[in-house]
Protein backbone atom coordinates (compact mmCIF):
# COMPACT_ATOMS: atom_id res chain seq x y z
CA UNK A 1 0.00 0.00 0.00
CA UNK A 2 1.57 3.21 -1.11
CA UNK A 3 -0.68 5.60 0.83
CA UNK A 4 1.10 4.88 4.13
CA UNK A 5 -1.84 3.01 5.70
CA UNK A 6 -1.35 -0.44 7.11
CA UNK A 7 -3.86 -3.29 7.11
CA UNK A 8 -3.53 -6.60 8.91
CA UNK A 9 -4.52 -9.58 6.83
CA UNK A 10 -4.49 -12.14 9.65
CA UNK A 11 -4.38 -12.64 13.38
CA UNK A 12 -1.03 -13.27 15.07
CA UNK A 13 0.01 -16.92 15.33
CA UNK A 14 0.29 -16.71 19.13
CA UNK A 15 -2.41 -14.83 21.05
CA UNK A 16 -1.56 -12.52 23.90
CA UNK A 17 1.04 -9.87 24.48
CA UNK A 18 0.68 -6.32 23.29
CA UNK A 19 -1.14 -5.22 26.43
CA UNK A 20 -4.48 -6.64 25.32
CA UNK A 21 -5.07 -8.60 28.51
CA UNK A 22 -4.31 -11.91 26.81
CA UNK A 23 -2.41 -14.78 28.42
CA UNK A 24 1.06 -14.03 29.64
CA UNK A 25 4.10 -16.15 28.97
CA UNK A 26 6.30 -17.80 31.61
CA UNK A 27 8.95 -15.10 31.07
CA UNK A 28 6.97 -12.86 33.43
CA UNK A 29 7.05 -15.35 36.28
CA UNK A 30 9.20 -14.28 39.19
CA UNK A 31 9.87 -16.41 42.20
CA UNK A 32 12.11 -15.71 45.18
CA UNK A 33 14.54 -18.34 43.85
CA UNK A 34 14.69 -16.66 40.41
CA UNK A 35 15.27 -13.26 41.99
CA UNK A 36 18.04 -14.66 44.17
CA UNK A 37 19.62 -16.35 41.14
CA UNK A 38 19.48 -13.09 39.15
CA UNK A 39 21.05 -11.11 42.02
CA UNK A 40 23.81 -13.69 42.39
CA UNK A 41 24.45 -13.61 38.64
CA UNK A 42 24.80 -9.83 38.75
CA UNK A 43 27.17 -10.09 41.71
CA UNK A 44 29.33 -12.95 40.45
CA UNK A 45 29.40 -12.28 36.70
CA UNK A 46 27.96 -9.02 35.41
CA UNK A 47 29.55 -6.63 37.92
CA UNK A 48 33.06 -8.14 37.83
CA UNK A 49 33.06 -8.46 34.04
CA UNK A 50 31.79 -4.89 33.63
CA UNK A 51 34.48 -3.63 36.00
CA UNK A 52 37.11 -5.65 34.12
CA UNK A 53 35.98 -4.18 30.75
CA UNK A 54 36.09 -0.68 32.24
CA UNK A 55 39.59 -1.25 33.60
CA UNK A 56 40.79 -2.61 30.26
CA UNK A 57 39.53 0.54 28.54
CA UNK A 58 41.32 2.64 31.19
CA UNK A 59 44.66 1.03 30.43
CA UNK A 60 44.45 1.21 26.64
CA UNK A 61 43.07 4.76 26.60
CA UNK A 62 45.72 6.00 29.00
CA UNK A 63 48.39 4.50 26.73
CA UNK A 64 46.87 6.16 23.66
CA UNK A 65 46.62 9.57 25.38
CA UNK A 66 50.29 9.27 26.34
CA UNK A 67 51.31 8.30 22.79
CA UNK A 68 49.56 11.29 21.23
CA UNK A 69 50.99 13.60 23.87
CA UNK A 70 49.45 16.85 25.12
CA UNK A 71 48.75 19.42 22.40
CA UNK A 72 50.49 22.24 24.30
CA UNK A 73 53.69 20.15 24.25
CA UNK A 74 53.60 19.66 20.47
CA UNK A 75 51.31 16.62 20.59
CA UNK A 76 48.10 15.95 18.76
CA UNK A 77 44.69 17.46 19.54
CA UNK A 78 43.46 13.86 19.57
CA UNK A 79 45.09 13.42 22.97
CA UNK A 80 42.74 15.91 24.63
CA UNK A 81 39.71 14.48 22.86
CA UNK A 82 40.63 10.96 23.97
CA UNK A 83 41.12 12.15 27.52
CA UNK A 84 37.71 13.85 27.51
CA UNK A 85 36.03 10.78 26.01
CA UNK A 86 37.76 8.61 28.59
CA UNK A 87 36.44 10.74 31.44
CA UNK A 88 32.93 10.44 30.00
CA UNK A 89 33.42 6.68 29.66
CA UNK A 90 34.51 6.49 33.29
CA UNK A 91 31.37 8.30 34.45
CA UNK A 92 29.21 5.99 32.35
CA UNK A 93 30.90 2.87 33.68
CA UNK A 94 30.43 4.13 37.24
CA UNK A 95 26.75 4.90 36.55
CA UNK A 96 26.31 1.39 35.14
CA UNK A 97 28.02 -0.16 38.16
CA UNK A 98 25.77 1.86 40.48
CA UNK A 99 22.70 0.75 38.51
CA UNK A 100 23.76 -2.90 38.63
CA UNK A 101 24.33 -2.67 42.37
CA UNK A 102 20.93 -1.07 42.85
CA UNK A 103 19.20 -3.73 40.76
CA UNK A 104 20.98 -6.48 42.67
CA UNK A 105 19.93 -5.03 46.01
CA UNK A 106 16.37 -4.51 44.79
CA UNK A 107 16.13 -8.13 43.70
CA UNK A 108 17.29 -9.24 47.13
CA UNK A 109 15.10 -6.81 49.08
CA UNK A 110 11.80 -7.23 47.25
CA UNK A 111 10.96 -10.55 48.91
CA UNK A 112 11.61 -9.10 52.34
CA UNK A 113 9.47 -6.09 51.51
CA UNK A 114 6.57 -8.14 50.17
CA UNK A 115 6.65 -10.62 53.05
CA UNK A 116 6.75 -7.77 55.55
CA UNK A 117 3.79 -6.11 53.86
CA UNK A 118 1.83 -9.37 53.94
CA UNK A 119 2.45 -9.73 57.67
CA UNK A 120 1.49 -6.09 58.32
CA UNK A 121 -1.75 -6.37 56.36
CA UNK A 122 -2.57 -9.63 58.09
CA UNK A 123 -1.91 -8.17 61.55
CA UNK A 124 -3.92 -5.02 60.78
CA UNK A 125 -6.89 -7.01 59.51
CA UNK A 126 -7.08 -8.97 62.76
CA UNK A 127 -7.32 -5.82 64.90
CA UNK A 128 -11.00 -5.57 64.12
CA UNK A 129 -12.98 -8.62 65.25
CA UNK A 130 -14.78 -10.43 62.50
CA UNK A 131 -18.45 -11.38 62.90
CA UNK A 132 -17.31 -14.85 61.96
CA UNK A 133 -15.11 -15.07 65.08
CA UNK A 134 -18.20 -15.93 67.17
CA UNK A 135 -18.96 -19.08 65.23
Amino acid sequence: MSDGNMRLNQLPAEPGGGGNGGPRGPYLASTPAEKKKAATSIEEHVEPETRKAGDLADESTAAAVKEFGPKDAGGWATSGALKSAHETWGRQVQALMNRLGGEKESLRAVNTLLNGTDFQVGAASRRVPSPLDGY
